[in-house]
């Protein structure tokens, strides 16, 4: 028998699910919610599907531990932990995401060209402006151009979603060279096979990148050559009229110079969903500025999440019985 732990709150019709997937599955539920893993407490599992840092065991009292799935795409969390300089495969769940955050950053990109947090401002004042015209004159997508930072699932989904309302769409890809999306992607979502970009560039090319875009969306992980990487440079290079859309981590974005950047008009606005800390210290100077949106990490959200966690889950036990690669396999040396 192959020992399965679950310690998030899956309710009993999913973890009948991960049960179903073979008969050789001893499936186990053990929920931690957000408490840590119980101090001294030992596991004989094979496989663990947990939420993250906070729930691991240590690695001596986990000595039949090879595989383990995470609940989140993002595993910079884990990377102190001692299961992290083991030989045990580790899978995020990148892809279970993206049709929720595109549509996020969908919704963003529209607010600003159509200039919602304006519509907002004047219904609380109860006045209807005699140059309306003018306030309120829509910045058509079509022909405009969407700078997309990190092609991966999130910003494929982005992609295909932004090529109905006519934007060009440009990309940055670590590596330019291979345009296929190899992780776990949702049937009719994104673009795995690479084609919905118009130009995807290398990441040494960033900056000659963001000066041509309208919008740009950062759907960076955070990992040490992403940190800061939207810095005072690369926000210069921008356009004055371009929107920043952050649903990667907020560590990618420089937040000193992007509050720089947005009180000098090196760009027109942002929408944030992430930040450098979390939650946004209520000093902060963003909380205040119009031309910026703000929500409280929350794009990853949906009600459907559990179910494609499961999904994947399922997915990758199947592989995992037959002994073929595991999709979502965290690369150590990149961070994700």
């Amino acid at each position: 028998m192959t020992q399965v732990l679950v310690t998030t709150s899956f309710p009993a019709h999913l973890i009948q699910r991960i049960r179903a997937v073979s008969p050789v599955l001893e499936v186990t539920q053990m929920d931690l919610a957000n408490k840590p893993w119980p101090e001294g407490r030992g596991t004989s599992a094979e496989v663990l599907y947990t939420f993250g840092a906070g729930n691991l065991p240590r690695l001596a009292s986990a000595p039949n531990l090879r595989w383990i799935q995470f609940h989140t795409a993002g595993v910079d969390r884990v990377i102190d932990s001692d299961l992290w300089h083991s030989d045990i495969q580790l899978t995020n769940a990148s892809g279970i995401h993206a049709p929720n955050m595109g549509q996020y950053v969908i919704a963003q990109i529209l607010a600003w060209a159509n200039h919602t947090p304006t519509w907002r401002a004047y219904q609380l004042k109860t006045d209807w402006p005699k140059d309306r015209w003018d306030i309120f004159l829509p910045d058509e997508l079509r022909d405009r151009t969407l700078g997309i930072l990190g092609y991966g699932s999130i910003g494929r989904e982005v992609a295909r979603l932004a090529k109905a309302f006519g934007l060009t769409v440009l990309a940055s890809k670590r590596d330019a060279r291979h345009t296929k999306d190899a992780g776990y992607t949702i049937p009719g979502v994104g673009d795995p096979d690479g084609v919905m970009a118009d130009r995807i560039y290398p990441s040494a090319a960033v900056r000659s990148m963001v000066g041509e875009c309208d919008y740009i969306v950062v759907t960076l992980p955070a990992t040490p050559a992403t940190r800061s990487l939207v810095d005072e440079e690369l926000l210069r290079a921008m356009k004055p009229s371009t929107f920043l859309i952050n649903v990667g981590r907020g560590v990618v974005v420089n937040e000193a110079a992007l509050i720089k950047a947005l009180k000098k008009g090196w760009i027109a606005g942002a929408g944030l969903d992430v930040f450098e800390t979390e939650p946004l210290p209520k000093s902060s100077p963003l909380w205040a500025m119009d031309n910026v949106i703000l929500s409280p990490h929350v794009s990853g959200f949906t009600s459907h999440y559990d179910e494609r966690a499961v999904d994947l889950f399922c997915t990758n036990l199947n592989r995992y019985l037959v002994h073929e690669s595991l999709l979502n396999l965290v690369d150590r040396d990149l961070g994700y």
